[in-house]
């Protein structure tokens, strides 16, 4: 890198505070740039496969993590019209003795509370809050970013990990635009102890209807359930995180079986996230800037991989800056070079989870068919190229 310059990161979210990890490990010094005062994440659950868990095995943060996560022992997929259980899917020792690692389910604010404990304890890592990166320009081998509050901070290079609105991103391609995907994701969570069976199992269970399905599964480990609901809606406005009018949804969520929607009702407060599906970027990359997570790909829901992806890209760019440690330009090119085919793959194929979770009759029919007919782990061998991600070579 140049001199004694940090590698510069905008946003202490799960992709941001991963990279600074990773650099640690590679004996790489980098500031987190911060735009709120205290770094929390917000939303319920999120799904870790074992690409994802690997990756923290890894970085030293998964011994951190364990105590409170869940680790469901399959997928139960049920039709959400019928009430009717389509199919089992390993997961438990089937998919971890498979990949190597096992599949986690946790609540978004524990990932973030052990990444973040992880990196403040790592000398090689400064968290600098209450700075949001709004612009930024490289002089030479010099990156230097101005931050809402006023500062200049300068590093080696720059990295946009501050999400889905990304200012990094928007400086990069200020014309590139977020698309709304006609579908809009409610996240809630509630006690355990007021489940009955089957959601108080330790099992994943998505329920498929037209227009809309319903995900549960065990967190903090396995006290509470992380509920997402998606449905397909119109432009709901501007907003994120904001609150859901409860019996409204719980209106909507009717097409559901009724042993379903009385378990949902038992959420005392939902949180709506409109969903987005973009055209891929031209680039990610320019020059010493780039871009990780969300910022890069946006990815929907429906393979359960967004933060997978930005840990990913987290661990593959700290190796590429430790290879070519004094061209960090030409580190950044073989980051984005291998990285952006798998983002890619991974927004197609959960645009089209997204149809086939959503269809309409008849066609539902023959998806509910291949799913009773097809045994469980040859359906979940069709994801190996998922949950089997290795660091790719650079």
């Amino acid at each position: 890198m140049s001199g004694d310059r940090p590698v510069l990161i905008a946003g202490a979210g799960i992709g941001g505070l991963t990279l600074a990890i990773a650099l640690a490990r590679h004996g790489i010094p980098s500031r987190v740039l911060e735009r709120r005062q205290e770094p929390t994440e917000a939303g319920a659950g999120i799904q870790l496969g074992p690409n994802a868990v690997g990756v923290l095995a890894r970085l030293g943060v998964a011994d951190r993590l364990e105590p409170v996560v869940g680790k469901p022992a399959c997928l139960r997929v049920y039709d959400g019209t019928s009430d009717d259980l389509l199919t089992e899917l390993p997961l438990g020792e089937w998919i971890a003795e498979r990949h190597r690692a096992p599949y986690w389910v946790v609540h978004r604010a524990d990932l973030h509370a052990a990444l973040l404990e992880t990196a403040r304890a790592l000398p090689l890592v400064e968290l600098a809050t209450g700075c949001g990166v709004e612009r930024f320009t490289t002089v030479g081998e010099v990156v230097q970013a101005r931050t809402d509050n006023g500062e200049i901070h300068e590093g080696s290079v720059l990295i946009g990990a501050d999400g889905l609105w990304s200012s990094v991103r928007r400086q990069l391609w200020p014309a590139w635009e977020l698309r709304y995907s006609g579908k809009t994701a409610a996240r809630a969570v509630i006690d355990s102890t007021q489940a009955a069976a089957p959601f108080n199992e330790i099992a994943t269970g998505v329920w498929l209807a037209p227009g809309g399905h319903v995900v549960h599964y065990p967190v903090r480990g396995d006290r509470e359930i992380a509920l997402v609901v998606v449905l397909d809606e119109d432009w709901p406005g501007e907003g994120w995180g904001l609150p859901v009018d409860r019996e409204g949804l719980l209106n909507r969520l009717r097409i559901f079986p009724p042993r379903l929607v009385s378990f949902l009702a038992q959420a005392p407060e939902w949180r709506r996230w409109p969903l987005f599906d973009p055209a891929p970027l031209p680039r990610w990359s320019s020059g010493r800037v780039t871009l990780i997570g969300d910022a890069a790909h946006p990815v929907l829901p429906f393979l359960a991989q967004g933060g997978a992806l930005a840990i990913e890209d987290a661990e593959t760019l700290a190796a590429a800056l430790q290879i070519w440690r004094f061209e960090p330009a030409l580190a950044i090119e073989r980051y984005e070079r291998v990285r952006r085919p798998r983002a890619v793959r991974m927004q197609r194929a959960s645009r089209r989870n997204g149809r086939i979770y959503h269809l309409p009759k008849p066609a539902s029919l023959s998806r509910n068919l291949a799913l009773r007919v097809m045994p469980g782990r040859r359906v979940m061998a069709l994801y190996d190229w998922i949950y089997g991600w290795k660091p790719e070579t650079l």
